[in-house]
């Protein structure tokens, strides 16, 4: 039961947003900036550095085909996005607001909840479950047209547009202008935080708690300051600080009643505006910041969660800070647009790389994002102890080498940048390149054949031509390095380790145009004097393997 929802470039002309975006968190085993002249490449790893544990949740999807998630492991899944804001877990009957004409859609069974947690128990994945807190939940409704909807043609007549198979079910604008005057009665019914605790006690007594194998993870709706939008027939005011704060902390305490094992993950909001600002503010801080102490949005709700606990005796209501993160590139892949997509995975961690969308000087002219980071330099200062979530995210192209490159650069700099758990929105089929940048960390040689588990230092001379990480293997001590040509050119470096002695030879696999049906092995490499030589083909993804002797 997942709504999809289409992406499209923002059109903001608010400029000079004030915003504490850090630029203080600096990792060492990167470069701040990427080098930019062409010329003679090396590679570095050292054992010895930087090490940290790479949380296997990094390797998530919202939903996968059961095949494909069982060869990857699928470490987790979750059950999200715009309709499970008014899912009812009663009637299993959910509204696809804004996305699908305002409809109550009855879920079959193979989409309910229930079968959902079903389904990733049975693959060993953790589940998050997304519960209602917008404050309304879908009545019960037919299972066929005609469906309950949010703007009747019997109360709206005239609309832009209307069903063509429920001709009765507009899409609640009129001139391209949004109507109102919706009746929440006509779709929806009140839930409040006490709902969201009985849909938590019912999975509980369905499956058990958190800690028993049940449900791990509950999200806090779903990203709220949209709810204006989305779900506009039954929440048309715009959210305000102390509406996202109360709710939050009042559901998080029913979640934890009804199972004090499981953790709780939120505000998952949309994108730049929503991580800076409340509905009622827009894109920038304005009244409603400036009367929450000036902070944005994110920094106020980790402090507000914060107090909520400290009033509580200290207890945690608030595990992961999630934010959706989707670059403004789209699905294009002209040498333009794999270009750019390729040099947006800095937005991530990078404080020198300026934003070329709407985010950057052409419109809110935001500071560099390097999005985890600045996640935890707020938690740092406001909630400490918060993990880092990013449970909606996809960089396009997945249908296309450059989607692959991309997505295999992303979740190396997620293992190296120490994000505690993510999930893309819109997987990859199972025969796409963008699967195969999962498989070159979780099914590299087809016999599950892992990336390292543990970060350690890794560099390159060039990360924007050539970007590297490395990881050892907890289970056997392996150093696996990934390598990710970025180029349309074969790229020959020497790639040095230090921190441990290797030698003898490191098996090598390699994913790219030659072949987009499979991931090969290739002749192994010498291993001297602790280093390694390799040409690594244009467009392409290499694991290396060294054992350890």
């Amino acid at each position: 039961m997942r709504v999809r929802r289409h992406r499209n470039r923002r059109q903001v002309t608010a400029t000079g947003v004030a915003l504490s975006l850090l630029a203080t968190v600096a990792t060492a085993q990167v470069a701040a900036a990427p080098a930019a002249a062409a010329g003679a490449l090396t590679l570095s790893v050292d054992v010895s550095a930087a090490r940290h544990r790479i949380s296997p949740d990094v390797y998530g999807l919202n939903g996968a085909e059961a095949a494909f998630a069982a060869e990857i492991g699928q470490p987790v899944a979750r059950w999200g996005g715009n309709a499970s804001s008014r899912y009812n877990f009663r009637n299993h009957t959910y509204n696809t607001g804004s996305d699908w004409f305002f409809e109550n859609i009855v879920a079959g069974p193979e989409n309910t909840v229930e079968a959902f947690v079903e389904r990733n128990r049975a693959r060993g994945a953790k589940q998050i479950v997304t519960v209602p807190m917008i404050g309304w939940v879908a009545k019960d409704s037919p299972s066929s047209h005609p469906f309950a909807c949010g703007f009747p043609a019997t109360r709206f007549p005239e609309q832009d547009q209307f069903d063509q198979w429920d001709p009765n079910c507009g899409n609640g604008r009129l001139n391209d202008t949004n109507l109102t005057g919706a009746d929440p009665a006509d779709t929806s019914v009140p839930a409040d935080a006490a709902f969201a605790g009985e849909m938590v006690s019912h999975l509980v007594d369905r499956f058990g708690t958190a800690a028993r194998g049940g449900v791990r993870i509950y999200e806090l709706d779903n990203e709220p300051v949209l709810w204006a939008s989305t779900h506009r027939d039954v929440h048309p005011a715009p959210v305000t600080y102390d509406e996202l704060g109360g709710k939050g902390t009042a559901t998080a305490a029913a979640i934890k009643r009804a199972d004090p094992t499981a953790a709780v993950l939120g505000p998952s909001g949309w994108g730049y505006c929503e991580w800076i600002s409340s509905g009622v503010d827009g894109c920038a801080l304005g009244a409603d910041a400036a009367a929450h102490g000036g902070l944005n949005l994110s920094q106020w709700y980790l402090k507000n969660m914060k107090d909520y606990s400290d009033a509580h005796g200290g207890r945690r209501f608030l595990d992961y800070f999630d934010q959706h993160y989707y670059p403004q590139i789209g699905s294009g892949t002209d040498p333009d647009a794999n270009a750019l997509r390729l040099r947006s995975t800095r937005s991530l961690w990078d404080p020198t790389y300026v934003e070329e969308s709407w985010i950057g000087p052409t419109g809110v002219n935001a500071p560099p994002l390097q999005f985890i980071r600045t996640m935890k330099a707020w938690i740092a200062d406001h909630y400490p102890g918060t993990r880092t979530a990013v449970t909606e995210y996809n960089f396009g192209a997945l249908d296309h080498i450059n989607g692959a490159l991309t997505q295999a650069d992303v979740l190396g700099i997620f293992g190296r940048e120490g994000l505690d758990l993510a999930t893309m929105w819109g997987e990859p089929q199972p025969t796409q390149p963008g699967a195969f940048a999962f498989r070159m960390y979780r099914n590299y040689d087809g016999a599950g054949g892992r990336f390292g588990d543990v970060s350690v230092s890794a560099a390159s001379s060039d990360q924007g031509r050539l970007a590297v990480y490395a990881a050892q293997r907890s289970a056997d001590r392996a150093l696996t390095v990934m390598v990710v040509n970025k180029t349309g050119e074969d790229l020959t470096a020497p790639l040095a380790i230090a921190g441990s002695r290797r030698s003898g030879t490191a098996q090598r696999f390699t994913y790219g145009p030659a072949d987009l049906t499979s991931i090969v092995r290739g002749d192994d490499l010498a291993v001297t004097g602790g280093a390694v030589q390799a040409t690594y083909p244009a467009n392409s993804l290499t694991m290396l393997v060294l054992p350890r002797r």
